[in-house]
């Protein structure tokens, strides 16, 4: 029997939602009917789902999904919300109760009986969770809150450590802190059946792991990649921009073997100069191997290499299941690749064997070219390409993603750097096999953004120092008036 739940999640991350879940359901092979528009405004969606250990799968690898609730009422008041309960009390059907002539909108929802009665035996112990969005209330007034659900039949012992059942009472107060009203928009109550992975942000966090560099992933967001991409146990993921090797402990974690190159020899081998405050050497515990050691997912480890992403080494036929990269934006890391500027170069045989080939600009347009031809070629059909792309928020437009004939956008979302910049993580799907026929437009995705990301840089610069001349000026003529009006 399908039941209804409250999906609450974390207030993060918000463009980021729909993906992560219509990812995670399509990796699990989860049904799903949302009772009311997804909302990215408000924390929560109400959906129905085949059972409940559905909703624990689904719980066992969001990282943005803060628990799901069984729905036992929901409603616009308090007071409606009581009487739902009481009415819930009464109803012997075994199915959900909506008034005649409402619709599914209706704030009166009915729950079947034994949702309640079921709950909390005499063999079970419990406590009542009071959550509330956008306004705080003190532990008193939340217990007095707790104590209005006296009638409700809970025969079990009251724990507040560790209690066999949870039973949640949330209000929500609307999205705005500077216009919070005196009483809650929605109300809901229900049974805690699951929760989801908020504390992998924790245990993964880049405080505590053993190696990282300036641009390594943060731990929130390595994981939404990696459930993006629909990572499964026994998959082969590539990151071939790997750097500190973030992604593969977030690819790891869900099951993954990984494997990774990179153009920085000095970063694969944990040489460049320490990225932690005060730590002047890197010591020999740090590398990539010893972070899948750390979390205890070597066994995951497949390798690292030296490579330039421009000449892919790989044998035609080779397959990966999901490609999960962050390329470099050319601000805080170059973009580079092996060649040589002067036309007309040549070496000869005697200098070949002990040449060090040097690096020039590798445009970023060009990157994300390679990335996709490289998936179209290297991706098994249905697998994913995750990456970021980085743009000057005021000149997006959707037309200039990169886009291949090969590759389906199946998500879009939004990453805020700053005002006049961001990141789009984007998530493209593999809908058949490279063919030469196919028309590439190799015009998509052409905007440099390291050479506008200064530009615009210095253009606010120069604002600032206009903005800052004006007020020097007018503060002085406001005190050469303010003098003449004395004397």
């Amino acid at each position: 029997m399908w039941r209804r739940y409250l999906v609450w999640f974390a207030h993060e991350h918000l463009d980021f939602r729909h993906a992560e879940m219509d990812s995670i359901l399509s990796v699990l092979g989860i049904p799903i009917k949302y009772i009311e528009p997804r909302s990215i405004k408000k924390p929560y969606w109400i959906v129905e789902l085949p059972s409940e250990d559905c909703a624990k799968k689904i719980a066992s690898r969001s990282v943005l999904v803060k628990n799901f609730i069984e729905l036992w009422s929901r409603a616009k008041t308090t007071t409606q919300l009581h009487e739902n309960l009481k009415q819930s009390l009464k109803n012997d059907t075994g199915s959900w109760g909506i008034p005649h002539g409402e619709t599914e909108l209706s704030d009166r929802h009915i729950c079947p009986k034994e949702l309640i009665e079921n709950s909390c035996p005499k063999n079970k112990s419990f406590k009542v969770v009071v959550e509330t969005f956008c306004k705080h209330f003190t532990m008193a007034e939340k217990v007095k809150k707790i104590e209005g659900f006296s009638y409700l039949p809970l025969e079990g012992p009251v724990i507040l450590k560790n209690p066999d059942v949870i039973l949640l009472y949330a209000e929500f107060y609307g999205d705005d802190p500077n216009n919070v009203p005196e009483q809650p928009y929605d109300v809901f109550f229900g049974k805690l059946v699951a929760e989801g992975q908020r504390d992998l942000i924790q245990q993964h966090s880049l405080k505590k792991r053993r190696f990282i560099g300036n641009t390594s992933m943060d731990a929130q967001l390595a994981l939404i990649m990696a459930n993006q991409a629909r990572v499964k146990s026994g998959d082969i993921v590539l990151d071939p921009f790997v750097g500190s090797g973030s992604l593969f402990v977030a690819a790891a974690h869900f099951g993954a073997y990984v494997w990774g190159s990179d153009i920085d020899f000095m970063m694969l081998h944990a040489r460049t100069r320490p990225t932690r405050v005060g730590q002047k050497v890197r010591t020999d515990e740090e590398s990539i191997r010893s972070n899948m050691r750390q979390y205890g997912s070597e066994s995951k480890y497949l390798d690292v290499m030296v490579s330039d992403f421009s000449l892919p080494l790989w044998r035609d036929g080779m397959k990966f299941d999901a490609i999960i990269t962050d390329p470099p934006y050319g601000v805080r890391e170059p973009t580079e690749k092996i060649g040589i500027q002067r036309d007309n170069y040549t070496l000869s045989e005697e200098h070949l064997s002990n040449h060090i080939p040097s690096k020039v600009e590798y445009h970023i347009q060009h990157i994300y070219s390679d990335l996709l031809n490289f998936a179209a070629k290297y991706l098994e059909v249905d697998g994913r390409l995750v990456c970021w792309y980085p743009l000057v928020r005021e000149e997006y437009h959707e037309d200039q993603l990169p886009n291949h004939p090969c590759l389906t956008l199946v998500a879009n979302s939004e990453q805020v750097l700053s005002k006049l910049t961001s990141r789009r993580l984007l998530t493209y799907q593999k809908v058949h096999d490279n063919d030469s026929s196919l028309p590439i437009d190799t015009s998509a995705g052409t905007h440099n953004f390291r050479e506008k990301y200064f530009s615009v840089g210095e253009v606010t610069r120069r604002e600032r120092k206009e903005r800052k001349a004006e007020e020097l000026a007018a503060n002085a003529v406001y005190r050469i008036t303010y003098a003449e009006t004395s004397l």
